[in-house]
């Protein structure tokens, strides 16, 4: 049993001390998958990868609300899923009226443009991947991995307990099934 699977089990058993013992061991692998997903994003993104790794972390461990992880790769998986959630939402929010989602845009000249705003493309990614979950929860999963959590298709394949073959099967209907929905 590896040390982040030991405190998972701690923390699963209600060791009040085993949050405090997670975090310095799994830091720096979620730091790593939070600069990820933030280098796609676009420079005016205000979230910094820290303070997402801050965010999904204070989702993960609630104390009020203790958390089932049957292993390391779950634990991580579940990283991936807080982080995307959380990008959602500050999308959504950019696109709410208050923060100006419902005003009129004005084209600047060319050499002032800045480059058009992610948030729409995250919104509609996660509108099908919502689509994809109803038709294929495991290739949505697969997906997740691969794209949110920054997964190698191996690492994504063992994160879910399938073969490599598998994984194929799964990567293929899922970039299929998002660009089909996407590109419409």
């Amino acid at each position: 049993m590896t040390d982040v699977t030991r405190i998972l089990s701690a923390m699963e058993q209600g060791d009040p001390h085993a949050a405090e013992q997670l975090l310095p061991l799994v830091y720096e692998e979620l730091r790593r998958l939070a600069a990820e997903k933030m280098a796609r994003e676009r420079p005016e993104q205000t979230l910094q990868a820290t303070a997402l790794v801050h965010e999904a972390y204070v989702r993960l461990v609630d104390v009020d609300r203790p958390q089932h992880w049957n292993s390391r790769g779950h634990f991580f998986a579940a990283a991936a899923e807080a982080m995307r959630r959380i990008l959602v939402e500050q999308a959504r929010r950019k696109q709410a009226d208050k923060h100006g989602g419902g005003r009129l845009r004005v084209d600047l000249p060319e050499d002032l443009a800045a480059p058009e705003a992610r948030s729409d493309d995250l919104v509609a990614l996660d509108e099908a991947l919502s689509r994809l979950e109803r038709h294929d929860p495991d290739a949505t999963r697969l997906v997740k991995l691969r794209y949110f959590a920054g997964l190698s298709h191996q690492e994504a394949a063992d994160a879910l307990g399938i073969s490599r073959g598998a994984a194929d099967r799964l990567w293929a209907l899922g970039r299929a099934w998002l660009f089909r929905q996407l590109s419409k």
